[in-house]
């Protein structure tokens, strides 16, 4: 019984058992780490989704090949190389396949793969894959000794250690995982991008992160998006972490009745549509959002398209504001760019990378690849060569070779013969004693000399390479390019300025721009060389798509770093740079201008004045429904927040008209409904500050109120046009200047024919104006056709009306050919 307990202590080992803890904690916190988490720098994979690739490839499911069902890729690879669950490798396999998940997805799926509402994929025994075309380049050259084996988990199979990875994919697909304490979250980039990048470190290996940012611009999200700001970005390529903020591509769209509606068509990366729609639904029920009236999911194979409808009086951009802020129509990618790496000791350690640590891991990886890839073709075609070189010489000496081989009694005898008669070498001897009959001909002894010199060139070629690493670096910038051609696509992310970035405007190159602004609200900018290459071919210069009750109804050239104030009739200006509005095409109609600016409901612009720079001795000029006038010192203007800010204080039921840039000297016309009118000078109006009510510019009859004002401008004539279509010009001259503040002058007999004045413009011979009525209906006139009358008289049919519709807004359209002409001397 003692030697029994005896035997019992002499097997209890005593360990400390916080020693042994941390021992084995660290041991399954490396497993998990090296081989389950995370990536690997060279081929951006984890071991399940380089065992699931290299699975599909030996089975010979490639893209050549028909689909394949799921579960037999599942079956190889549990059974050879993962000794994990089945959902494990299947839900890895399946996120390959989703073109949501992956920028360049590494398997081509056919079936139920689930969606980006979050719907589960079909089982494995339903679906089908193979090898996406780029997934080739993931493994070409693997069967050239071009990478590492290890033994499989049981030591029967041997699997890649990591792919040749012919493109960069860890930046390219990107990558998340969480070990044991630590993650990943690598966000995908443009394939174009990524590559350009990397020869430019090839060839210029002291770029500097600026520099390769103009290349790699940032992340590029396959669900698109938008990146706004360039700090997270910088942040993430400068230390391997940063935080970008993605938000979803929404656009304000006009609704009959006065109505705006929300149409959503990208979300951010990995965000779950169903959930969103779920989210924004319980906003609206909790009251946090109460604008909204309706939400509707339109998506369908065509795309996105998440429809949300607002109340009557909603104003679009705060609620946008408001689904920015409490859903994930706006979300934040936390970058860090942890990767798996090789140190001095073979061993692999997580690291956090940046950008250019990350580019040159994968250089040196390729230059590795290449280097064995050379030497496998080395040793290939020496081989061969040194065949050829016994070929020939037994060629040569075919008669007693034949005698040879005839008189031994075997194989091995004839072999050994051989070599002891001219030196062959096992290989040689066994090639001959191999060699067909036909190889004796003469065609067949041309064919093996061409064989022989075209290896010899090569042998030289590989030798070459492998003696020059910039022959090296070569192979992979060429070979690089060839995919770049093959796969590369647009980006599909914008990057936008966060308001607080001013540096961005350091990236925007100043030009001259031409900018329009419909009368239904549409705006865009070109560059002045768009409209002056038009020019030469005589056919105007103004080319675009609208409404077809739709006209351009303000035109100016600024620069791009110019600034734009945007004077509404509810009295606020918003100020845009000349750059924030995007550019747009010739024929294209532009952007709505409700989704640069945060316009209230029923909001309307009335003016909008170009601002090169802020100087002293400028002045805005403004006038409003109710004949009131100010003037305000454009440098009360120098600053202006993005939600706008109060032009003019307005009493009840009064509203903006129109304002002018002036220098302080001009003389302001102003044109009342009843068809009176008062000119006077601006010296008359004292400057007051923005919050300011203003001064009384003319008193008004009871049922009055002021339709118009103007500026003086050279060689022009007053224009008045009538509710009932009827309208004159009247030389500037007869309209004697005043003091302000009076009941003014006759400018229009108006009675029950002519109806009241609906608009009033100064307007020069070469101008079109236009009219538009109640119902719809426009009516374009040259300025020079309409009659030269004097004040007092009533004036001339312009626009004959039906009963019950009216002349409602009149304005002046710069002509083609005046554009024309100011372009040319601008030259």
């Amino acid at each position: 019984m003692s030697d029994t307990k005896d035997v019992k202590q002499q097997r209890i080992i005593p360990v400390n058992i916080e020693t042994e803890m941390k021992k084995s904690f660290i041991d399954y916190a490396m497993s998990v780490i090296v081989d389950r988490a995370l990536p690997d720098v060279r081929d951006g994979l984890k071991p399940v989704h380089r065992r699931i690739l290299y699975a599909m490839y030996g089975l010979g499911f490639t893209p050549d090949k028909a689909y394949r069902k799921c579960a037999t890729t599942v079956g190889e690879v549990l059974g050879k190389y993962h000794p994990h669950g089945d959902a494990a490798v299947y839900d890895s396999l399946v996120r390959m396949a989703q073109n949501f998940s992956l920028r360049y997805t590494q398997i081509d799926g056919h079936g139920n793969f689930g969606s980006i509402d979050g719907d589960p994929p079909a089982a494995m025994r339903y679906t089908e894959a193979r090898l996406s075309k780029i997934s080739m380049e993931m493994l070409r050259d693997i069967n050239k000794d071009t990478v590492d084996f290890k033994p499989n988990f049981d030591e029967h199979h041997m699997e890649p250690v990591v792919l040749p990875s012919r493109f960069p994919n860890l930046l390219v697909n990107g990558s998340s995982g969480i070990a044991v304490g630590m993650a990943t979250n690598i966000p995908p980039h443009n394939l174009v991008e990524v590559i350009d990048g990397v020869i430019k470190v090839i060839d210029d290996p002291n770029v500097t992160l600026d520099e390769l940012m103009k290349i790699i611009k940032g992340p590029d999200f396959p669900t698109a998006g938008i990146i706004v700001g360039k700090q997270g970005i910088r942040d993430a390529y400068a230390t391997g972490k940063g935080k970008i903020i993605v938000r979803a591509v929404a656009t304000i769209e006009q609704m009959p009745g006065n109505k705006q509606r929300i149409v959503v068509t990208e979300l951010p990366y990995q965000v779950n549509k169903a959930k969103l729609i779920e989210r924004i639904a319980e906003l609206v029920k909790e009251k946090r959002i109460d604008s909204i009236s309706d939400l509707r999911d339109e998506s369908d194979k065509d795309g996105m398209r998440i429809v949300i409808e607002l109340k009557k009086d909603a104003n679009a951009n705060v609620v946008l504001n408001q689904l920015y802020k409490n859903t994930q129509m706006q979300d934040a990618f936390n970058v860090n760019m942890v990767a798996l790496v090789l140190n001095n000791e073979k061993k692999f350690e997580p690291r956090v990378l940046n950008l250019r640590q990350a580019i040159d891991y994968y250089i040196k990886h390729q230059e590795d690849v290449i280097v064995r890839r050379t030497k496998f073709d080395l040793d290939k075609a020496e081989a061969r060569a040194h065949i050829l070189e016994g070929l020939r010489i037994a060629i040569d000496n075919l008669d007693e070779v034949i005698n040879i081989i005839r008189s031994s009694r075997n194989e091995s005898d004839a072999k050994e013969a051989l070599i002891q008669r001219f030196g062959f070498s096992e290989k040689q001897a066994q090639a001959i004693v191999d060699m067909r009959l036909g190889r004796l001909t003469a065609l067949e002894r041309e064919k093996i000399d061409n064989e022989y010199k075209e290896l010899l060139k090569e042998i030289k070629y590989y030798k070459d390479v492998l003696a020059n690493k910039s022959m090296v670096l070569d192979i992979i910038k060429k070979e690089l390019e060839e995919i770049k051609q093959k796969y590369g696509d647009e980006r599909r992310t914008k990057i936008i300025p966060d308001e607080d970035e001013i540096e961005i405007e350091d990236l925007i190159e100043v030009e001259e721009n031409v900018v329009t602004l419909t009368h239904f609200g549409y705006i865009k900018r070109l560059p002045t060389s768009t409209y002056k290459s038009q020019k030469r071919g005589g056919k105007g210069v103004i080319g675009l798509s609208t409404r077809e009750e739709d006209f351009v109804e303000q035109l100016f050239i600024t620069s791009t770093h110019d600034y734009i104030l945007f004077f509404t009739n509810k009295g606020k200006v918003y100020r845009l740079k000349t750059y924030e509005i995007p550019e747009a095409g010739r024929q294209a109609k532009g952007t709505a201008i409700v989704n640069l600016l945060q316009l209230d409901q029923n909001e309307k612009i009335t003016t909008v004045i170009p601002i090169s720079e802020y100087k002293e001795g400028l002045y805005l000029f403004m006038a409003t429904k109710h004949g009131i006038v100010k003037k305000t010192d454009l440098m009360e203007f120098d600053n202006i927040r993005k939600g706008g800010l109060t032009a003019v204080s307005l009493r009840e039921n009064d509203e903006l008209i129109d304002v002018r840039l002036t220098d302080g000297t001009k003389n302001i016309l102003l044109v009342t409904r009843n068809g009176m009118s008062i000119r006077f000078n601006e010296k008359d109006v004292r400057p007051l500050g923005r919050a300011a009510q203003g001064v009384k510019g003319i008193t008004l009859e009871e049922d009055d109120e002021v339709v118009g004002m103007s500026a003086d401008i050279e060689n022009a004539s007053v224009l008045v046009v009538t509710e009932r279509g009827f309208g004159k010009r009247t030389e500037l001259d007869e309209y004697k200047v005043q003091i302000r503040g009076g009941k003014g002058i006759l400018t229009y007999r108006v009675t029950e024919k002519t109806g009241k004045v609906a608009g009033m413009k100064l307007v020069s011979e070469d101008d079109d104006v236009m009219m538009i009525s109640s119902d719809g209906s426009i009516i374009r006139i040259k300025a020079k056709d309409i009659s030269l009358l004097g004040r007092a008289t009533q004036g001339v049919t312009l626009m004959r009306m039906d009963e019950g519709v009216s002349v409602v807004s009149v304005a002046r359209i710069v002509n083609d050919d005046e554009e024309e002409k100011d372009d040319e001397e601008k030259e």
